[in-house]
């Protein structure tokens, strides 16, 4: 069976970085749409970004735009998200998700991760 499993999430003062991992098994992983997303407290769950390998092709929210970077190494099956300049609205459970296409919508992602904590301290 699929199965995503993140890493890397932890404390991190603003302005600082952090680096997610997220390692895939179970599924073609160079067929599919990685993605990330993130549910704050009392919050909806919010699209972060997404990558497609066959396409080339990035997705990014408007508000992590400029400051965090999707990649993808499709030996090691694992997608990363290297965050920067982090402030402390990007305080959530990060997840990780796999699907078909670039999409925003959380329900267009097949499988997700169990997440990982960030916290941003102001």
């Amino acid at each position: 069976q699929v199965q995503l499993v993140e890493s890397g999430g932890g404390l991190v003062q603003a302005g600082g970085s952090l680096r997610l991992s997220c390692t895939a098994s179970g599924l073609t992983f160079s067929r599919s749409a990685m993605g990330w997303f993130r549910q704050a407290p009392g919050k909806e769950r919010e699209f972060v970004a997404v990558a497609m390998y066959l396409t080339g092709l990035t997705l990014y929210a408007e508000s992590v735009k400029g400051r965090f970077t999707i990649s993808r190494d499709n030996v090691k099956n694992t997608v990363y998200l290297q965050m920067n300049s982090l402030k402390p609205e990007d305080t959530a459970v990060y997840y990780c998700a796999t699907g078909r296409a670039i999409r925003r919508g959380a329900d267009q992602y097949d499988y997700w991760g169990q997440g990982t904590q960030v916290t941003v301290s102001s």
